[in-house]
């Protein structure tokens, strides 16, 4: 798929970092976009970038309220975009919502680990399933699955539990893989490629931590504050002389630092996964803290656990994730 123009693309997590910017440099390609997301308020401000140069006429955008994880919300979108965008097919199919959380078997609750595991791993399972179709209708199609450098390496650092969004981001890379050869000796008309990012540019850790809460207040809970402290405790933090008030700053300070100091902007990621997608690269690595992080633990699986390993790397790389 060299180009974009008159195309159908599907956008999960539209309404916000990557799915934001992938709609807007979609768009600007003259590509029809339906997204979807659990707040309508952000795909609101999508939908209005999109807008603000003047859309060639007849292109449109539109904006579907679904949770991924749950399957008859999918097709409920399917069905609104069949009618609002007035087709029985689409193109492209970002498979891009995700959210953080839930790290540990032990200081998280069941709830949250599923909850990030339904939608990271089966947002993308129920989103093909459900878009499949559209997509077989289509002259050409390609799927983009959104993995994560947690998709072969299963860890943001020793002092941090990180099970739930690691197991699902191995999860997608895997299935990615395989739909590889199921395409081919079945639909080979639909590419496909696996998208594994390092630290990109979001406001994935005040989304995560608002949908898992069931909140749209900034101030951490009684339960959020303690479940910091571990975590900084973990890191290595002296956390005894720090008041609750302590931990609600630095929660903060960590969300902004992840959206502002990040090595990669959202909008950079979106146009080389989008580069990626017109060359036809299976297996696209965003940011070069990703490439590097590839590099090294294919030269040392044995060693990607180690405490050295992730001292050495996070010096090269840069990353204060916090």
């Amino acid at each position: 798929m060299k180009d974009f123009a008159g195309k159908i693309a599907v956008i999960t997590g539209g309404g916000t970092g990557m799915g934001r910017e992938l709609a807007r440099q979609l768009v600007a390609e003259g590509c029809n976009v339906a997204m979807c997301d659990v707040s309508a308020e952000a795909m609101a401000e999508t939908r209005r970038l999109c807008e603000a140069e003047t859309l060639p006429q007849g292109l449109r955008v539109t904006t579907h309220v679904a949770d991924v994880s749950i399957e008859a919300q999918l097709q409920r979108f399917r069905d609104e975009l069949a009618e609002q965008q007035a087709t029985d097919k689409i193109h492209l199919l970002f498979n891009n919502a995700g959210i953080g959380g839930g790290g540990s078997l032990f200081t998280n609750s069941r709830e949250q680990w599923e909850r990030t595991f339904n939608i990271c791993w089966g947002g993308v399972y129920l989103g093909v399933r459900t878009f499949l179709p559209m997509l077989l209708k289509a002259a050409e199609g390609h799927i983009v699955n959104t993995s994560s450098v947690n998709g072969f390496w299963a860890s943001v650092g020793m002092g941090v539990s990180h099970t739930a969004y690691s197991a699902a981001k191995f999860a997608v890379k895997g299935f990615t893989e395989a739909l590889i050869n199921d395409l081919r000796l079945n639909a080979p008309h639909i590419k496909c490629s696996v998208v594994m990012p390092g630290h990109i540019g979001t406001s994935i850790v005040s989304n995560s931590r608002k949908l898992q809460s069931g909140t749209e207040s900034d101030e951490l809970s009684e339960t959020e504050i303690a479940q910091a402290r571990q975590r900084m405790k973990g890191m290595g933090i002296d956390v005894a002389a720090m008041s609750d008030q302590d931990i609600q700053n630095a929660a903060r300070e960590r969300a902004r630092s992840f959206l502002d100091d990040a090595p990669t902007t959202a909008a950079q990621a979106a146009k080389i996964i989008l580069d990626g997608v017109k060359t036809e690269q299976w297996r696209i690595l965003v940011g070069e803290d990703a490439k590097l992080l590839d590099m090294r633990v294919r030269q040392s699986p044995e060693q990607a656990y180690e405490p050295e390993f992730f001292q050495r790397f996070a010096q090269e790389a840069g990353w204060k994730l916090g």
